[in-house]
C-alpha cells in the first residue's frame, strides 16, 4: 500500500470514528442533544455578558478609587503645607519674643547704671 491509500484509510476511520461518537451521544442524550446545546450556548452568552458587565463595573470602581486616592493626597498635602506654614510663623514669633528679651535685659541694665549712677 502507498501513503495516499494509507491517507485515505485513515480517513475513512476518522469519520467512522465521529459516527460512532455521534451515535454513542445520540444513545445518551437522544433526541434533546440540540435542546442541550442550545441551553449550554444561551448559559455561556450570559456568562460573558455578566463578566462584561462585572469588568465594567471593576473598571469604573478603579477610576473611583484612584479619583479618592488623587483628592486624598492632595488634601494632606494642604494640610502639611498649613502646618509647616504655623510652625514656621510659630518659629518666628518665638524668635521675635527672644530678641525682645535681649533688648529689654539691656533696657534694664542702663536703667540699673542710671539708677546707680544718681
Amino acid at each position: 500500500m502507498s501513503k495516499n491509500e494509507k491517507a485515505v484509510i485513515n480517513l475513512h476511520d476518522d469519520q467512522k470514528t465521529e459516527s460512532k461518537i455521534e451515535a454513542i451521544k445520540n444513545l445518551i442524550f437522544g433526541e434533546n442533544i440540540k435542546e442541550y446545546n442550545s441551553e449550554f450556548e444561551s448559559l455561556k452568552k450570559e456568562i460573558l455578558e455578566k463578566k462584561k458587565v462585572l469588568e465594567d463595573l471593576i473598571e469604573d470602581v478603579g477610576a473611583d478609587l484612584r479619583k479618592s486616592i488623587d483628592d486624598v493626597s492632595t488634601d494632606v498635602h494642604i494640610r502639611i503645607t498649613d502646618l509647616e506654614k504655623s510652625l514656621e510663623s510659630k518659629i518666628d514669633d518665638l524668635d521675635d519674643k527672644s530678641v525682645g528679651k535681649e533688648v529689654l535685659g539691656k533696657l534694664l541694665i542702663e536703667l540699673g547704671e542710671k539708677v546707680s549712677s544718681k
